[in-house]
């Protein structure tokens, strides 16, 4: 009987789902080498209540990601499940602290892609000067840059730093976000990816056309996106991972 076949119904359904969601990263591009990674926590109804999560094996490329190779964790980093692979400290310390600190964490993206990067090293970051940063007015935290996310001592700042705002730009460093669930995680983290794109588009040819405060918070009250409602990301997702699987299902495994 394999790993995933053998746990928790519950951690089973979390080690597709977020499987699925390393190789959708895979499939947009939002890689960097074998760095960065994206967190789940482990539902409590398969851990009797401790804070466990999953997070990628270091060393894979998140196209080589699946169900049974994801690396369960604790807060403290230990591993928890038969691994051939380490973690990278980077990952559980900045993530842990998350996952531990901001209530409603349950899943944490992060990312290095050149727009995030670049729009995170602006002194001025995100400019509210198109369509979808529109839809992030009031959403966005910044934190500013403390080197290499490996000293615990930075959790507590990072935590202050995010408050609740799911939205998160990590200066100098690139984009987070966080959610109750990965396909919200993911709707957030989408945006603020595309706002960014945008922006490095946009000043590229000029100075940006502002949208005006009451408009920017009017789009955002109007974006359904988020919203529990509209399915909080839930659609787009699946409609990614059907992709992923028509090119290779086997992070199923």
């Amino acid at each position: 009987m394999s790993l995933v076949e053998a746990c928790h119904p519950d951690e089973r359904a979390a080690r597709l789902q977020l499987a699925a969601c390393y190789r959708v990263f895979a499939l947009l591009g939002w890689t960097e080498m074998i760095y960065n990674h994206i967190t789940l926590r482990v539902p409590e109804s398969a851990t009797g209540g401790e804070k466990h999560f999953l997070i990628n094996p270091f060393g894979l490329h998140y196209s080589e990601v699946m169900a049974s190779n994801l690396v369960k964790i604790n807060l403290a980093g230990d591993i928890l499940s038969e691994s051939h692979y380490p973690i990278n400290p980077a990952g559980y310390v900045l993530h842990g602290c998350i996952h531990d600190g901001v209530p409603g964490a349950h899943c944490v993206m992060h990312t290095h892609t050149t727009a995030g990067v670049a729009v995170a090293s602006l002194a001025s970051g995100l400019s509210q000067s198109n369509f979808y940063s529109a839809q992030l007015h009031g959403m966005v935290a910044y934190h500013d840059f403390e080197g290499i996310t490996i000293r615990a001592d930075e959790g507590p700042r990072v935590v202050q730093s995010i408050g609740d705002r799911k939205a998160v730009i990590l200066r100098n460093h690139g984009l987070l976000s966080w959610a109750p669930t990965l396909p919200h995680a993911f709707a957030v983290l989408w945006t603020l990816q595309r706002a960014c794109e945008i922006q490095l588009a946009t000043q590229s040819m000029g100075a940006p056309l502002p949208v005006p405060e009451d408009i920017a918070a009017r789009c955002t009250r109007d974006s359904f996106q988020f919203s529990l409602d509209g399915g909080a990301g839930q659609d787009v997702f699946d409609a990614l991972v059907r992709q992923v699987d028509r090119i290779d299902s086997s992070w199923r495994q």
